[in-house]
């Protein structure tokens, strides 16, 4: 995501799969995705030639196969309350993802399963004079 995706969007389409490898190898086959690999995650991203990236991964425990859709939230705690307000339940709280951000999945009220996705802080940008002085540090003659 290279800039800041608007609130209620679609941002991450997980395609979840009893068997990620296959899968992989059919979309990158068949579509042309380009596939990331994240072995300390055991999770897959993969990017389409437009529109939300994702990945794949084995359904989680009590999910069948499928597709789970993430949708952008500025902040998940407050848009659980909401959910549950308007007749929705929340299936897996808040988690973090580890350098990214967090999830959250709910069910609407007529049955289907959807993730919510809030991005972690950025790292700021070292200001340009600071990497100076830290290239030259320790370089006395």
């Amino acid at each position: 995501m290279a800039e800041t995706p608007k609130f209620g969007s679609i941002v991450h389409v997980e395609i979840q799969s009893n068997d990620p490898p296959t899968t992989t190898r059919f979309f990158r086959e068949v579509f042309g995705w380009k596939i990331r690999e994240m072995p300390e995650m055991d999770y897959t991203l993969w990017n389409a030639a437009s529109g939300p990236g994702g990945g794949f991964m084995k359904p989680q425990e009590g999910m069948s196969p499928g597709t789970l859709n993430h949708i952008f939230s500025k902040e998940i705690e407050s848009d659980a309350r909401k959910i549950q307000a308007a007749g929705g339940a929340i299936l897996m709280p808040k988690t973090e993802i580890p350098k990214v951000g967090w999830f959250a999945v709910f069910r609407e009220p007529g049955g289907a399963v959807l993730g919510l996705f809030q991005a972690g802080p950025r790292p700021r940008p070292v200001p340009k004079k600071a990497k100076a002085r830290k290239k030259g540090k320790g370089r006395r003659k």
